[in-house]
């Protein structure tokens, strides 16, 4: 381990403190970057020990937060447990950016791991400018609402994120547990890979074990695919004007562990099959038992063009554009461009897999059931314009 201190003005946001960061691993300037945010009253030096935990390859910086608090340091001023006064988040973050541009310039991939008040400072960065980050870990903490930062539907589409959390976290006030679960697993566009830990207000083995997996994986995806698209433009090749409703209604419950699944408000039977009976006839399309889901998927298959994006695809070697589920369950999984599955959750059609841009498709969604003969229709073309961004040419004017 290193701690190396960079000397910033800080745009006098925080007058006379300059940055300072243990790293570890990598010293590859160009490495990717997970940068390690500690909670409230500790410090820099505490965090870092993750790293020997975490997988080799990136580098490591454990940044100590600009704000003397508790005998360690704090990133931003409290209203309250967990609720940051917005002006100084503002002034902590701006702070955080300085320090960052100087060692990972734009195109280096970034991964924030944030712990209770580090979690919150993570969520606010990556609130604020998504696209400057590679993902996210929210660790037993909340997001920083009504902070100044947007929290908006599909403001995080794309964005991976690795929350978790204590169920009997005595630390973080339940209803800012519970309004960040929520959000980050559907409105937010997020894939988001979850896991609850029976107990308390600290950072558990098996977490640890799975967010090191959850890092390598990220990282490897990047380093396989390039940087991901954006999440704006693009249209509904098979929608009248190109452009998605919203969907009526509560968004169903959906499963947060995996294999995902849709718990409530299923389609009826008799719909899955009208819309199974239309979507098997797209030109090209053979079906079989998914490669990828569970028993009784059926998956919608075709033969890829050589010039086929491969993200158009859930197993790209088996031609798999979507399936869909059994019928106690009733939805589907589709690959979609990214800027469309984004608009897709938006609009409460869908929400995103856990495993998106981590081992799966960056756009791969999970699609409600229809509930009635409109809905049958709109979920219908949702899979049609699937279907277009497999077939290849076709996949540029979406």
């Amino acid at each position: 381990m290193r701690i190396s201190e960079k000397s910033t003005d800080l745009d006098g946001l925080h007058p006379g403190t300059s940055a300072v960061a243990a790293t570890a691993g990598s010293s590859d300037p160009v490495a990717p970057l997970v940068v390690l945010l500690h909670g409230r009253g500790s410090s820099e030096r505490e965090i870092i020990a993750l790293a020997d935990h975490l997988p080799p390859g990136p580098a490591y910086a454990a940044v100590r937060a600009p704000i003397p608090e508790g005998g360690g340091y704090a990133w931003f001023a409290n209203r309250g447990i967990g609720r940051p006064v917005a002006e100084s988040l503002t002034a902590s973050m701006a702070w955080f950016r300085t320090w960052l541009d100087t060692v990972a310039p734009a195109g280096r991939p970034v991964v924030l791991v944030g712990f209770s008040g580090g979690a919150a400072f993570a969520g606010g960065l990556v609130l604020a400018d998504p696209q400057r980050f590679s993902g996210a870990a929210i660790l037993y903490g909340t997001l920083p609402f009504d902070a100044g930062v947007p929290v908006t539907p599909a403001r995080l589409a794309g964005l991976p994120v690795f929350v978790a959390q204590g169920d009997q976290d005595k630390v973080i006030p339940p209803e800012l547990l519970d309004r960040t679960w929520n959000y980050l697993l559907t409105d937010s566009a997020a894939p988001a890979y979850a896991r609850r830990d029976p107990g308390g207000h600290q950072i558990s083995g098996q977490t640890l074990r799975e967010l090191g997996g959850w890092i390598h994986e990220r990282l490897s995806f990047l380093a396989r695919s390039g940087a991901d698209e954006g999440t704006t433009g693009g249209h509904w090749s098979a929608l009248p004007d190109g452009t998605l409703s919203h969907r009526a209604g509560q968004r169903p419950t959906v499963s947060w562990t995996i294999p995902q699944e849709q718990r409530t408000d299923n389609a009826p039977v008799d719909l899955q099959e009208k819309l199974f009976a239309r979507i098997s006839s797209l030109a090209g399309v053979s079906t079989s038992q998914s490669v990828i889901s569970v028993p009784g998927a059926r998956g919608l298959m075709i033969k890829p063009e050589p010039d086929a994006p491969k993200d158009a695809f859930l197993v790209p070697s088996a031609g798999e554009f979507a399936h869909q589920h059994p019928s106690h369950d009733g939805s589907l999984h589709l690959a979609l461009p990214p800027q469309l599955a984004a608009d897709a959750i938006a609009k409460g059609w869908a929400v995103a897999h856990p495993l998106a841009g981590i081992r799966l498709a960056r756009g791969m969604v999970m699609v409600y059931g229809p509930r009635d003969e409109n809905e049958l229709h709109v979920v219908a073309a949702m899979v049609e314009t699937s279907h277009a961004y497999a077939t290849g040419p076709d996949a540029d004017r979406l």
